[in-house]
């Protein structure tokens, strides 16, 4: 059985997917006050990318690891979103990927913190 959800094709296809994430970011950026939180933080670090960077690769570097944050965020979201809608019943697997979500959030960060206070460094300091 086809899915009737997946009928679009080409230009339409396009503009209800880019409707569709701008719905998902606007929920985020209401619902979630991490995801809010990061996205003004991206909002002060992605201009400062480009001065803080010293080529393309660093200002990618510096841009990505900022957008990673944001991608796992909403990843993240995703997952408790789910469950949530499952069940609010405690159950250990229910705990076990909301901690595993919230690790990879927190992996990103640890990442992110680490290219920028490396590229700080490397503007700065060295």
């Amino acid at each position: 059985m086809d899915n009737p959800y997946k009928g679009r094709t080409g230009l339409a296809r396009v503009l209800y997917a880019t409707r569709y994430s701008c719905e998902g970011l606007k929920t985020a950026y209401q619902g979630e006050s991490a995801f809010r939180q990061e996205a003004w933080l991206a909002a002060l670090m992605l201009p400062a990318a480009w001065w803080v960077g010293r080529s393309w690769v660093e200002v990618a570097l510096l841009a990505g690891s900022v957008m990673l944050v944001l991608v796992v965020e909403l990843l993240n979201s995703a997952v408790e979103t789910a469950i949530d809608r499952v069940s609010f019943e405690l159950h250990h697997l229910s705990k076990r990927a909301k901690d595993l979500g919230s690790a990879a959030v927190f992996l990103s960060v640890l990442s992110c913190s680490g290219v920028w206070l490396a590229a700080l460094y490397q503007r700065f300091v060295a």
